[in-house]
């Protein structure tokens, strides 16, 4: 399918229709912006200086009059602006958190305008990697400007000063979403009323930074990463580089697809939990009833199958670059030590905060969702804490809606 068309912003309320239950009602559009122009550019914490910055962002729910009832939603790393709803009636799949969003959902769009915008170095629209540098007339590629999650969320926060909303009901995320959270309330203190954390820490643990660096590297190893500069290779490998129609390809799906899908099976390990793969695959063979005693055959058991698969869905809808740079800022990204210690870059904020890990997400355990709390706590801050019992492993914030529904509409229904 291809991608919806964008439409414009007007620096408007961002919407004026109900997201509701029913399939006519949960058709949703993708909007962009451009911020950091005129003259403004961003000033990123490496040094450098960004813009203009197109953000794509989607919208559930109406903003009232008061713009007091928005909640902006934080996505993970490989995520994007599409988090509910279906852009065409026939779409194969809603957005990635559709049956957390909407009427009586976690996120209530009866009651609250649900905000969502692909980050900073993203490939859904925003500008990242693969946008076209003003300066040369090409793709960026590696010449994009490092970046970090500090970085990803004062883009965040023009956006919302954009929409008109001076201050948030709502801020929400898991994983990387969850530690744009937590910088998010280091930064504007004030700017939030409630802060919900999944799924996540104030930094990378060094496992965590490990498997980063070895999906990076499988990406830096695909022949056809060229250094970054790929954006005119066919995703079909044609020795020219063009289409047929000869337009040089700048999307999700070009270049080093093989180190992409690697770094993907390999992170996806870390998502899961030793239970949910024993349980959902064991042993069990995927075509055959006898092991093949082939040595070429690569997908020979279930769990293989399962990883090869989702390797290659993956670059059909991710860019590689992308994948690097945001892997990256959440390698670097380490709330005590850019703040001085986290009581320090916590202590200040004014939101009512609610951490919630899972039992088996061993990517970002229970002990690092305590250390937030028991910073927020000691600073007399406003904090809540669940370790919800899931055997999804990491991923469970996305797969294990409703005790995550249950307990996300108490802490907001308080």
């Amino acid at each position: 399918m291809e991608s919806p068309t964008l439409q414009p912003d007007r620096n408007v309320p961002p919407a004026t229709v109900p997201f509701g239950s029913t399939p006519e009602e949960r058709i949703v559009q993708r909007h962009s912006v451009e911020l950091f122009g005129n003259g403004k550019p961003l000033e990123l914490a490496g040094g450098r200086t960004l813009g203009p910055i197109t953000v794509v962002y989607e919208t559930y729910g109406q903003l009232n009059e008061a713009c007091d009832n928005a909640i902006y939603v934080c996505h993970a790393l490989t995520g994007d602006s599409h988090a509910a709803g279906r852009y065409q009636l026939d779409d194969r799949k809603p957005g990635w958190w559709d049956d957390f969003i909407g009427p009586g959902c976690g996120l209530d769009t009866d009651r609250y305008c649900v905000i969502c915008a692909n980050v900073l170095g993203g490939c859904q629209g925003t500008t990242g990697p693969s946008s076209i540098d003003p300066q040369t007339g090409k793709p960026f590629g590696l010449n994009f400007p490092f970046l970090t999650v500090a970085d990803i969320v004062k883009v965040h926060r023009e956006l919302v000063a954009h929409l008109g909303i001076e201050k948030l009901a709502g801020l929400v995320g898991g994983s990387l979403g969850g530690m744009q959270v937590l910088e998010w309330m280091a930064q504007t203190p004030e700017s939030v009323r409630n802060a919900i954390v999944l799924a996540s820490a104030a930094n990378l643990s060094a496992q965590g930074i490990a498997f980063n660096a070895v999906g990076r590297r499988a990406i830096y190893a695909d022949p056809k990463f060229r250094n970054g500069e790929y954006y005119d290779v066919d995703p079909t490998d044609s020795p020219s580089g063009e289409t047929s129609s000869g337009q040089v390809l700048n999307k999700p799906g070009s270049g080093p697809r093989f180190g992409l899908a690697l770094a993907r099976m390999i992170a996806h390990i870390t998502y899961l939990s030793e239970s949910s793969i024993e349980k959902k695959f064991g042993r069990r063979l995927q075509d055959s009833d006898e092991l093949a005693f082939d040595l070429m055959r690569e997908t020979e058991f279930q769990i293989e199958s399962y990883l090869h698969y989702q390797g290659k869905q993956f670059v059909d809808r991710f860019d590689a670059n992308s994948y690097l740079y945001l892997t990256k800022a959440m390698d670097y990204f380490d709330l005590a030590e850019s703040h001085g210690s986290l009581r320090k870059a916590l202590e200040r904020t004014t939101a009512r905060v609610l951490v919630a890990s899972y039992t088996t997400d061993w990517l970002f355990p229970t002990s690092q969702s305590r250390e937030i709390v028991s910073s927020l706590l000691s600073a007399g801050c406003h904090a809540s804490f669940c370790e919800l019992e899931s055997a999804y492993g990491h991923d469970a914030f996305l797969i294990d809606i409703p005790q995550l529904t249950e307990l996300v509409r108490a802490f907001l229904n308080e």
